[in-house]
């Protein structure tokens, strides 16, 4: 079942489906920018951060794009011109102990106007509204700040340190319903 689209003042939450990925992932920019109905950034996602934010192959988002892309969204600014800035997405629906992992990034043109904290702040919202979600949870490396900051802002605590695969060291937070 798709889920639908949020709004905060300044920014739609448009849903990313299987073309959207699809698209993206054959490097499609303006099937892209058409099916968002919105300007992509400068620098168009390179394949790093492609993976990072698809973190199950296309293959297997194919198979179950309702759990693959559980509640993933692009962060497109709302006005006159419509441009994506960022996603949150998560890393696939509820687990059996009702926790969802969320990730965000903004496009770094823009960075540092509140984006990531809207974005994530309706999204976290709109996970913990579902009843099989308890806690959303999130990592991020212990020298990002802005990304501290964000999930601060949005609710969040910090309940531990892990060892992360390709980043180091990881700070874990969580916000439960």
């Amino acid at each position: 079942m798709p889920h639908s689209q949020l709004e905060t003042p300044r920014l739609s939450l448009v849903p990313i489906t299987v073309k959207l990925v699809e698209h993206v992932l054959a490097n499609r920019r303006d099937s892209v920018e058409a099916l968002l109905c919105a300007r992509m950034p400068s620098q168009w996602p390179g394949r790093a951060l492609v993976e990072r934010a698809f973190w199950a192959s296309l293959e297997r988002i194919r198979e179950n794009p309702d759990l693959r892309l559980w509640g993933d969204r692009v962060m497109v600014t709302r006005g006159d011109t419509c441009k994506v800035v960022g996603s949150v997405v998560f890393h696939g629906g509820p687990d059996e102990e009702g926790v969802v992992e969320v990730a965000y990034g903004v496009e770094e043109e823009s960075q540092g106007h509140g984006y990531a904290t809207e974005a994530v702040q309706v999204s976290v919202d709109w996970a913990l509204s579902h009843p099989s979600v308890r806690v959303v949870r999130a990592t991020t490396p212990p020298w990002h700040v802005p990304s501290k900051r964000v999930l601060t802002k949005c609710g969040f605590r910090e309940v531990g340190v892990r060892e992360g695969d390709a980043l180091g060291e990881l700070v874990e937070f969580e916000r439960r319903a």
